[in-house]
């Protein structure tokens, strides 16, 4: 089934493109939740006179990450795990307690825009990406480092 979308769905598009999904999709998920419509004659003309505001809307939403992007270029967060060994840790740090660290930093992303490939168990220093937008993703450093042990 061809539809329309009519905002910009990371797995699927950007705003006012066409694309073929699975009929249950479009039914079940994107015409209840507003997010596309069917792509009909009427319904791409209608598009088509819409076209500038979805391209400012595009436009905007481009501005907008990247200058979270700038933002985020030199943030470096920290965070504190208990230690197994000398740099194994118990558990493991996951882009939700990323996603915690940089709330503290008054810095507000969602979980999945972090792209932590596997959890982190080790100490030390890494390179994490984050996707903002769909060609603009920033790194930011997080170090793990030790608990201080208190007796």
């Amino acid at each position: 089934m061809k539809v329309i979308l009519k905002e910009t769905i990371d797995t699927l598009g950007i705003v006012g493109t066409e694309w073929d999904v699975a009929p249950g999709y479009a039914r079940n998920y994107l015409f209840p939740q507003g997010k596309a419509i069917e792509a009909t004659p009427q319904n791409r003309k209608i598009i088509q006179q819409a076209k500038a505001k979805f391209d400012l809307q595009i436009a905007k939403e481009r501005k907008l990450a990247q200058e979270m992007a700038e933002r985020l270029k030199n943030v470096e967060c920290t965070i504190k795990a208990k230690v197994h060994e000398e740099f194994r840790l118990y558990g493991s740090i996951t882009s939700h307690d990323i996603k915690d660290a940089l709330n503290a930093q008054n810095i507000i992303l969602e979980r999945r825009t972090i792209l932590l490939p596997e959890p982190i168990r080790e100490t030390g220093e890494y390179k994490v990406p984050i996707r903002l937008y769909k060609d603009v993703e920033p790194e930011i450093t997080v170090k793990v480092v030790p608990e201080e042990k208190t007796q």
